[in-house]
């Protein structure tokens, strides 16, 4: 893993390494597809952030899948502004689908809580999340993730698609705040 990253204002060390991400998105996946066996499940990943997770965790997905995506945001730097913005929405019908809401980092729960309130409005069938790092410590959303590959401290991370002020998203390790 590599050394220590320094972003704008801020020094990161490493957290998670990408052979740990890779094989828990493999057990990730696993689970999901033991979950719901030959059926045809409707992914919908939250932009930007989870781009590196759902490209890793569709590649590790047997059998059909559907993808779709949605961006929202709530980050402002290494905070969230606790104030959901929808950016782009989803363009297809969900009713009587599985959905499984595929984000990269569950912290507070108003992101993915707003996609739910947003999808339960067209009946699917069922809807779940799946997230790679969780913090139970920081939720206060009503839905916790199905399914998470890591929980964490309530600590600021990068890498892996997390960004600090849109930079960091590209390693492919998780890095978090230096104390």
């Amino acid at each position: 893993m590599s050394k220590e990253i320094h972003l704008i204002d801020k020094d990161f060390v490493p957290y998670i390494s990408e052979e740990k991400i890779l094989s828990r998105v493999k057990v990730l996946s696993s689970q999901i597809r033991a979950d719901y066996g030959s059926n045809n499940v409707l992914f919908l990943s939250v932009l930007n952030g989870s781009f590196m997770f759902t490209s890793d965790l569709m590649k590790s997905m047997n059998g059909e899948v559907e993808l779709s995506f949605i961006k929202l945001s709530s980050y402002e730097g290494t905070s969230t502004s606790g104030k959901v913005h929808e950016l782009i929405g989803l363009n297809q019908n969900i009713q009587g689908r599985h959905i499984v809401i595929l984000e990269d980092i569950v912290d507070t729960g108003l992101t993915v809580q707003r996609v739910i309130t947003m999808l339960q409005m067209q009946n699917p069938l069922s809807i779940e999340v799946c997230t790679l790092l969780y913090k139970p410590e920081a939720f206060k959303g009503d839905t916790a993730p199905k399914y998470f590959g890591f929980k964490i401290p309530n600590k600021f991370v990068v890498g892996y698609g997390l960004d600090y002020d849109q930079l960091g998203r590209n390693f492919n390790e998780i890095y978090q705040l230096k104390d």
